[in-house]
């Protein structure tokens, strides 16, 4: 009858003492720490960044092209030299519109390296960007904007 009751209360002990063996130091869980975050941001944020590229010289043409889905706007501008890249239209106000108007800047990235004049079809640069039909509700006019000009379309 001892034995049985001795047994039980070892048990009973090495039972209990199994929720501390959690935080033990013999828990191989614990063994290399608990797991934290890291993060390689700057403390006080990472900046903004800044777009650098230029806008075209001339504004040479503008044409809005109807899709089911709503449009495309073309853009076409000349620029002084070859070798221009990067080129976009970016939307100005976040692509809202402005007293009814969207407004686009058509920036480009200069040259990597001297190039020559060329023709002015090697001088060309082309961009486009396409509007949906609810992007479009409300725009009477679409405006493009070069350093020289600007060129708009109207509905």
């Amino acid at each position: 009858m001892q034995k049985p009751l001795l047994a039980s209360l070892v048990l009973v002990l090495v039972l209990s003492a199994c929720g501390t063996m959690r935080e033990s130091r013999l828990n191989p869980r614990n063994w290399f720490g608990s797991q934290s975050t890291e993060t390689l941001a700057p403390a006080s944020g990472w900046g903004t960044t800044v777009d650098r590229r230029a806008l075209v010289p001339v504004v040479s043409d503008v044409e809005v092209l109807r899709t089911p889905e709503g449009a495309v706007v073309h853009a076409t501008g000349i620029t002084g030299i070859q070798g221009w890249w990067d080129v976009e239209l970016r939307a100005v106000n976040d692509e809202r519109p402005i007293d009814g108007a969207l407004i686009y800047e058509f920036v480009l990235a200069s040259p990597m390296s001297a190039s020559g004049t060329g023709s002015e079809a090697s001088r060309t640069v082309t961009a486009g960007v396409k509007l949906s039909n609810r992007r479009l509700e409300g725009v009477r006019r679409i405006v493009v904007r070069g350093a020289q000009n600007q060129r708009e379309v109207r509905r």
